[in-house]
């Protein structure tokens, strides 16, 4: 009986409340402890991430003689690894006579925990028993440590691989943002006949909502359905995100009312998210309340969500009263993404007093997140005072960030103040602080194509540079296209401006996607930057001009271009 309460409480939210249950245990019952006790006492130092109070049960295993029993050594290992302390860790295998396959996994997981992978590799070349199991371990190891080379080495080198092998590398080069790879190892996984698992569908649909790869995407909702994984609920979710994110909020929207099951409420903010992605702040509203009415109860991030929704639609009384209803009805205490949402509303709306207002009276000290928030807003609403003010308050907080520079030097150039442009940028190559450069992606066929600014000509780039010629061409002649030059942030000749915005990396993607898409094809571009003014009205115009749909995804929204007008409302 006491082992079933040490085993329930180790593996609870208060796992030190084991230790006392233990103390009772062993003044009230005759029976001595045995292994099952350790292992569930180890657990819960583990859990509760306490070296000390896993050393002082360590003592206790040495004092009853059970160092050497194998599942009691193993779970030692594991519980300092837990807690950090590699060498301990180390100390308790060497005092195993015959580890076992288990003990020697337990020990390279150790060395990987512990940040060791020099200890990790020593470890997995000594042991006698290298199975796919091992070999995964190796992967994961390497894949958290961000060794995504070494891992790439050590997969093409295992014997065998399963399904596990697989979701590893899919999930690490999907979260590192390799999407192509990610749908490569996917492809292979099929050609290879293995069923794929949860993660790994869930891991290749993370990447193509990532990449916007909506085609690939839709491919594999279809063998979703096919091989009955529509019934997981995390997969449901993960299509749901992978619609949205792809622009394509019909199907999302059809998956969400389809799920078969009861909805998580990862279900509910997923979808609260994708609408509020595309400007839709009503309709999110009304899906919260409607998860409210279903008696799923809003976390953190759902509320986070809900923010957002407000913030983009405009929508500042909402989310002025949804900020507080999650403290005063819920119980949540705002963390400081919330109040990061509160300033983009205000400074999205050009309440930039009230933004800054907001943050002096904040409970806890604004972070440069909060602060490069207000920055935006000032950006857009073209506020040099206050945000001079703003990049002070940066440049204590964090001095080398690129795009803090970028955006103060924007404002600059819009106001027309080229000097102070001039010093800015004088002080980025001082320092050696770098501009991310912009660029888009689009999928045609089930491939996926990138952009970037300005980057030297190949085969593909020419092709979208003769074919946006043409296209600009086409807009100012049928559509009274006139550059906006004040996009431009360079003190240089108008001729000069207007080249440079013809090579910014959205226009070259819309282009290439007009070129090689079947008419009547939706155009779906990803940009990781802003959308410039000059390029939306292009976009607009394309979409008028052309008669096509375009949809882009940029930074922080979606843009739906469709005869002629923007779903934003130029609102962003």
């Amino acid at each position: 009986m006491y082992n079933a309460l040490i085993r329930g409480q180790a593996e609870s939210n208060f796992p030190q409340t084991s230790l006392i249950t233990f103390m009772q245990m062993r003044k009230k019952s005759k029976e001595p402890p045995d292994s099952f006790s350790f292992i569930f006492l180890l657990k819960s130092a583990a859990n509760a991430r306490s070296l000390e109070a896993g050393i002082q049960v360590h003592s206790l295993v040495l004092t009853h003689g059970l160092n050497t029993h194998i599942f009691v050594g193993t779970t030692l290992i594991s519980m300092y690894a837990d807690c950090g302390a590699s060498n301990f860790a180390y100390k308790a295998f060497d005092e195993l006579f015959e580890p076992n396959i288990v003990t020697w996994n337990a020990v390279i997981t150790a060395s990987f925990r512990c940040g060791d992978l020099s200890g990790a590799e020593k470890l997995f070349d000594r042991t006698p028993f290298r199975t796919v199991t091992s070999c995964n371990i190796m992967l994961a190891g390497y894949t958290k440590a961000g060794e995504l080379e070494l891992a790439k080495k050590m997969f093409s080198e295992m014997p065998i691989k399963d399904s596990v092998s697989y979701s590893t590398m899919i999930v690490a080069f999907a979260h590192d943002g390799c999407f192509s790879e990610a749908f490569r190892f996917f492809g292979d996984l099929l050609v290879e006949r293995i069923r794929p698992n949860e993660v790994s569908l869930t891991g290749v649909l993370s990447a193509c909502a990532q990449a916007g790869a909506f085609e690939f995407g839709k491919t594999l909702h279809g063998y979703i359905e096919k091989q009955g994984f529509a019934r997981i609920i995390s997969v449901n979710n993960a299509l749901l995100d992978t619609y949205s994110k792809c622009g394509n909020l019909g199907m999302a929207r059809l998956v969400f009312e389809k799920m078969p099951e009861k909805r998580s409420i990862v279900s509910w903010t997923s979808m609260i998210a994708g609408l509020a992605m595309h400007g839709l702040g009503e309709e999110a509203i009304k899906h919260f309340h409607r998860m409210e009415e279903s008696g799923t109860r809003p976390d953190g991030i759902t509320f986070i969500a809900i923010l957002y929704a407000c913030s983009h639609a405009g929508l500042t009384e909402p989310g002025h009263g949804y900020f507080c209803k999650m403290t005063e009805v819920y119980g949540i205490e705002p963390a400081i993404e919330h109040y990061g949402c509160m300033v983009d509303l205000y400074g999205r709306a050009g309440q930039l007093d009230k933004a800054s207002e907001f943050i002096t009276q904040m409970p806890i000290t604004p972070n440069a997140i909060i602060w490069r928030t207000l920055l935006g807003a000032c950006s857009i609403h073209n506020n040099v005072k206050l945000a001079e003010q703003v990049k002070q308050k940066l440049s204590k907080l964090d001095p080398k960030n690129s795009g803090d520079h970028v955006l103060l030097s924007n404002i600059y150039a819009v106001a027309g103040k080229w000097k102070d442009v001039v010093t800015l940028r004088r002080s980025m190559n001082n320092y050696r602080i770098k501009k991310n450069p912009g660029w888009s992606m689009i999928e045609v066929d089930k491939v996926m194509y990138s952009f970037v600014a300005s980057e030297r000509e190949n085969e593909i780039t020419r092709e979208a540079y003769e074919k946006l010629s043409e296209i600009m061409l086409k807009i100012r002649v049928e559509g009274g296209y006139v550059p906006e030059l004040g996009s431009v942030l360079r003190d240089i000749e108008e001729e000069e401006k207007e080249d440079a915005m013809f090579r910014h990396s959205e226009k070259l993607a819309v282009a290439f996607g007009i070129g090689r898409l079947c008419k009547g094809s939706v155009i779906r571009i990803v940009k990781n930057l802003r959308v410039c003014r000059d390029c939306h009205t292009v976009m607009k115009l394309i979409s008028r001009v052309y008669g096509l749909e375009i949809v882009v995804r940029d930074r922080s929204r979606f843009h739906s271009f469709k005869g002629g007008s923007c779903s934003c409302r130029d609102y962003w």
